[in-house]
């Protein structure tokens, strides 16, 4: 059926065409003389057929529906004899009643014949065109574009080649083009097709009412009136609204809630689940009162804070002595309100009904009602536990002898305070220094001064050498450190020591020279009172006031008062003196050799670092928290060390635990200047200025896992304070629990068990 409308429309079209044309073509050849004829006309013409109708190819109706029958034979004829008859009319039809889908043409007069001819808009060729020869960029189908972020292709195509990612150029062309090209902002890359797309007059009219903060749509009105959809006259229920009920005809069970309904049923039937039981109407309302019994488990609330009783400052006819003057109403006004002692100021009234209304009475019910509700509810368990529970057992003082408990003589210092004081290494003889220069070497057992020597200047150090196969002592005095022989030696050890300290064939120089200087007396007398040696420092460096041994007895560190302190190491054997630093961080306070290992401590005011000799490196930073450090000593076992401060405090440091101490100890009233470990008893001792001793139980395991126990033992007590200043420096006697010690109340004591 479609294809016989198309072709009557066909055939109507042919028909008013070929008349135009005849009639055109007889007018213009009567006026002109000349038969203009087309190709068709000739060769119909010639073959004498010029009513014959020319068929063309059948077009399909848009209209037309592939549902519909092609239609009997019948109705076919009746169409074709209907068309037959309309062929001769001259009926034209009008662009919009001609069927299908043809754009709108344009009637102008033709420059050649004169007449009215229509011209169509040319096609333009488009992606939808089958003319357009353009393909499209992207060849991989709709996939996730960022699969191919890191790669150099953007996917494949049908045939399953890689698509190359196509070049783009950088930053530099980017701005040449926006430079080039005005429009080149009015585009953005589009990653399907690997290309900049331009934006359309809509898109960008959306991103400027975005960027402005408005409603991207552009016909959207937030001011539009209201639509009254229920109000107003003739609009009344317009909307198709209706609160009539579900007739029954659409109820349709459900076989889900039949299954609820029926494990529920069950449930009852099995005893399961108990209905409520019926309440009488005789059955009174059951009231419980909640607070009348406290809970067992709980302690019974607290009261209320109550309020303070008034005293006779807030009568209204108070004493005079409670009335304040104007001095005193002054400076309670200008008090801040947190700050006063009370909120109110005492008034004298002659009567009860002339006091007036309290200005501050809401305020004061206010915080009252504070008080009330934000005390506490909970009352707080006290613990009870016994305070002598909560301080660590420790073992008696009686079962941890011998350790030293009295002084059992004193050796005095006519002279001044007693600045320094050692012990040799048999444990025999005790040598000693004051302020005015003088150094007494005295016997432990009965204190009898075997022989002294008198310097110029105060004596700031001495130090006994540790060998035993040689026996001679140092003192520092000054810029000078003198080397003593003792009297009363055997000639085997007085050779020894005499060889030692004045070689007859010096040692070679060393190749850099040092600052100190060591000067040999050429002839020595063991009699006089002159040094065999000594080491004059540089004249910068100062006082030298500590002197230590390395427990070999080879090497001497020696530690000048200056402000930043000097440390020189001197070798006997080589005689050589050298410097291990060229500049320390702080002022030096302390210096000291490792029992074991080449490691040297060095204390500054604020820390104590550990040096590698042989690497000439730093090794370990100990931070004990003072604010001044006074004096170290280091452990026989070299893994633990004692620090003492100015700020009465002590601290135990292991030092595999890392560089916090381990326990800090304050048990002096005023600052610490020494301390000591005894060389093979787990005892070690503290002196301070307030003219106390004291003696603590140091016991240290070889298992790494069991911490140092500490107890403290005994408080020695027998010096006097002169100037501020009390024990000076203490020493162990080697072998015995003794303890040496010197004051500044001139007095150089031995303490025993």
């Amino acid at each position: 059926m479609a294809l016989n409308l198309a072709n009557k429309s066909k055939k109507r079209k042919h028909t008013v065409t070929e008349g135009s044309k005849s009639l055109a073509s007889n007018e213009f050849s009567d006026s002109v003389g000349l038969d203009m004829n087309s190709d068709d006309e000739e060769g119909a013409q010639e073959d004498g057929d010029s009513d014959e109708e020319v068929e063309e190819f059948p077009e399909l109706h848009p209209e037309s529906s592939d549902d519909e029958g092609s239609g009997s034979d019948e109705e076919s004829e009746e169409e074709d004899e209907e068309d037959e008859g309309s062929e001769g009319t001259d009926t034209a039809y009008d662009h919009d009643e001609r069927p299908g889908v043809y754009p709108e043409p344009k009637i102008v007069d033709s420059d050649i014949t004169g007449m009215p001819k229509k011209i169509y808009p040319e096609i333009e060729p488009d992606y939808d065109s089958d003319s357009s020869t353009e393909e499209d960029p992207n060849r991989v189908g709709n996939i996730p574009m960022h699969w191919y972020d890191d790669l150099p292709h953007i996917g494949y195509d049908i045939n399953g080649k890689k698509v190359l990612r196509p070049a783009r150029g950088d930053e530099l062309d980017k701005f040449l083009k926006t430079v080039e090209d005005p429009s080149a902002w009015m585009s953005g890359f589009d990653k399907n097709t690997q290309s900049d797309k331009p934006l359309t007059a809509e898109e960008l009219d959306i991103i400027r009412r975005l960027y402005a903060g408005e409603n991207p749509d552009a016909e959207y009105d937030p001011y539009e009136p209201t639509v009254e959809w229920f109000t107003g006259k003739g609009k009344e229920e317009v909307m198709p609204l209706s609160a009539a009920p579900e007739p029954k005809r659409r109820w349709v069970p459900s076989k889900w809630e039949k299954q609820k309904v029926m494990k529920i049923v069950r449930a009852i039937r099995q005893g399961r689940i108990l209905p409520k039981k019926p309440t009488s109407s005789t059955s009174k309302p059951q009231f419980y009162n909640l607070w009348s019994t406290a809970a067992s488990d709980q302690p019974p609330p607290p009261p209320a804070p109550k309020t303070r009783l008034p005293t006779n400052a807030e009568s209204y006819n108070p004493p005079e002595e409670y009335l304040p003057d104007d001095e005193e109403r002054a400076k309670w006004e200008a008090t801040d309100r947190e700050d006063r002692e009370r909120d109110y100021l005492p008034h004298k009234y002659s009567a009860l009904r002339l006091v007036p209304g309290y200005q501050d009475f809401i305020r004061d019910r206010f915080y009252r009602q504070l008080d009330l509700y934000l005390a506490p509810r909970v009352q707080r368990k006290k613990l009870n536990i016994d305070p002598e529970s909560l301080i660590p057992k420790l073992p008696s003082p009686s079962s941890l002898k011998p350790f030293p408990i009295y002084r059992a003589l004193r050796h005095v210092h006519q002279s001044g305070n007693v600045r320094c004081v050692d012990v040799s290494p048999d444990g025999a003889w005790v040598v000693s220094g004051d302020d005015q220069g003088l150094v007494s070497l005295w016997e432990v057992l009965v204190g009898r001064a075997v022989k002294t020597w008198n310097f110029k200047s105060k004596v700031s150090s001495v130090r006994w050498c540790p060998r035993s196969d040689v026996s001679y002592f140092v003192v520092g005095v000054d810029e000078h450190i003198h080397f003593l022989i003792p009297p009363n030696l055997s000639s085997s050890l007085l050779s020894a020591t005499q060889n030692l300290l004045a070689p007859a064939e010096l040692p070679a120089a060393p190749d850099v020279p040092s600052p100190v200087k060591w000067a040999t007396k050429p002839s020595f007398d063991i009699t006089s009172h002159a040094s065999i040696l000594t080491l004059h420092l540089p004249q910068s460096t100062g006082l030298a006031k500590q002197l230590t041994w390395h427990r070999r007895g080879d090497y001497l560190a020696s530690l000048s008062n200056t402000e930043s302190g000097s440390v020189w190491i001197h070798q006997i054997s080589r005689r050589h003196s050298q410097a291990p630093f060229r500049k320390v961080k702080g002022a030096v306070q302390a210096v000291q050799f490792h029992p074991l290992k080449p490691h040297f401590f060095v204390a500054t005011q604020r820390y104590v670092r550990l040096y590698d000799l042989s690497q000439q490196a730093l090794i370990k930073t100990l931070t004990p928290g003072f604010r001044w450090i006074s004096s170290l000593d280091v452990h026989p076992s070299g893994d633990h060390l004692i620090v003492g401060s100015y700020d009465k405090k002590l601290c135990w440091f292991d030092l595999e635990m890392g560089d916090k101490p381990y326990k800090i100890l304050r048990y002096h009233a005023k600052a610490i200047r020494s301390l000591a470990f005894h060389a093979t008893l787990p005892l070690f001792a503290s002196s301070s200025d307030d003219g106390t001793i004291q003696l603590f139980h140091a016991r240290v395991f070889n298992d790494m896992m069991t911490d140092p126990l500490i107890v403290p033992l005994k408080i020695l007590k027998g010096h006097k304070i002169a100037n501020d200043l009390g024990v000076l420096q203490i020493r162990w006697v080697p072998g015995q629990p003794w303890l040496v010690s010197a004051g500044a109340d001139g007095d150089a004591s031995v303490w025993c068990t």
